[in-house]
């Protein structure tokens, strides 16, 4: 049999923190087992020696205890395994070992030979600002609800949010393509509805399409809302898949800012023993895959969300990650106005209020309700 040349390795790598539960041998135990099953998944003793075996398997740098039953392992692997893919690099963090109770990935530390994989949020913080012309305050965006009315119908609603103010107006995300409202008809619809409520208050208001469909179809369906005047897209990645947020943002032709919903995704987070951390994906991996901004359900509300993990997102959206932009936390979920106070005490001025039902609560005048609201938020 030919033998294949041999492989290079960089000896660089990358770090995975992990949370185990369990007792202290369990948990060793637990760690071992995900530098195999991350890498080679296959038995240790009939593996050979060289690269594979000092470079290729993962290594625990460090074991800390952090509770009861609680210890958290800093395993690093070698930037080869992840190959110059996303998706790989997610497999190699989480691929089989999510299938194992009691383990959750914490966070990851990446060189910069991976990150330079990434070209990240085209727009983030900074370029969102400059689009809705909002420079200092927190931003605001609204949904398009409920589900049922015409395309027509919701049109005159983002309209109506447009001229009072709001900086973004986008589908709620049940809003796909179904038979009372079709996805181009509302597409369309809405972002001229938008326009003509900008060209009469001078406003910069953008309309936000949800083009979350089958794989197939999303590339389509942005371009279509992007060639009919829309001003950002929005899409839920725990449906599409990641690596299809990251192929949008990286769409040279559609340019426009991308905001990820978290539909789907809340089984990977609400697990304090298994799963993903908040900061890691709302955080770290929606930044790896282009998202500008990243929704999520703030405490307090509907959800069962705790300010730490709120603010455990915020880190993520902020904190440095090479090269790669901030991106805007965007907390929802049956927001009210007396919530204005608490969330700038958690994210100073830098996030998105995301406020539904509340604006229709005050009366039908959905423009003065609007207007009400960012009054309120500039003087907080």
């Amino acid at each position: 049999m030919e033998r294949s040349p041999k492989v290079v390795l960089s000896n660089k790598r990358f770090a995975v923190t992990y949370s185990l539960e369990g007792t202290k041998q369990q948990c060793l135990l637990k760690a071992r087992h995900i530098c195999f099953e991350q890498t080679v998944e296959f038995p240790e003793d009939l593996i050979p020696a060289g690269d594979i075996k000092n470079h290729i398997i993962g290594r625990i740098e460090d074991f800390q205890k952090t509770g009861q039953n609680r210890f958290q392992a800093e395993i690093s692997f070698a930037v080869e395994t992840a190959g110059a893919e996303f998706t790989q690099l997610l497999n190699v963090i989480f691929g089989n070992s999510s299938l194992k109770p009691g383990i959750k990935v914490e966070k990851t530390g990446l060189p910069a030979k991976i990150l330079d994989l990434f070209t990240g949020p085209r727009f983030g913080q900074s370029g969102l600002r400059k689009i809705v012309r909002a420079p200092k305050r927190p931003l605001i965006c609204t949904a398009l609800k409920p589900m049922g009315l015409s395309a027509a119908q919701l049109a005159e609603q983002a309209y109506r949010f447009a001229l009072g103010g709001i900086d973004i107006i986008k589908d709620d995300h049940g809003l796909a393509d179904q038979p009372f409202c079709s996805f181009e008809e509302r597409a369309a619809r809405c972002a001229e509805a938008v326009k003509k409520a900008n060209r009469k208050t001078g406003g910069h208001s953008v309309y936000m399409p949800n083009i979350t469909a089958s794989a197939d179809r999303v590339l389509e369906r942005a371009h279509y809302a992007k060639e009919n005047g829309a001003g950002a897209l929005l899409i839920a990645p725990g449906l599409t898949g990641p690596d299809t947020l990251r192929i949008l943002t990286q769409e040279q032709k559609i340019d426009l800012p991308v905001i990820s919903h978290p539909a789907f995704w809340g089984s990977f987070v609400t697990s304090s023993q298994s799963g993903l951390s908040h900061y890691f994906l709302y955080g770290q991996l929606s930044r790896l895959a282009g998202a500008d901004a990243v929704i999520y359900p703030h405490s307090g509300g509907r959800f069962a969300f705790s300010k730490q993990e709120c603010m455990d997102i915020a880190r993520g959206c902020n904190d440095k990650l090479g090269k790669l932009k901030k991106i805007f936390p965007m907390p929802g979920g049956g927001m009210t106005e007396d919530k204005l106070s608490e969330m700038f005490g958690m994210y100073g001025r830098d996030f998105i209020l995301l406020i539904g039902g509340e604006l229709h609560r005050h009366g039908a005048d959905l423009t003065k309700n609007s207007r009400r609201l960012l009054e309120m938020l500039e003087k907080v």
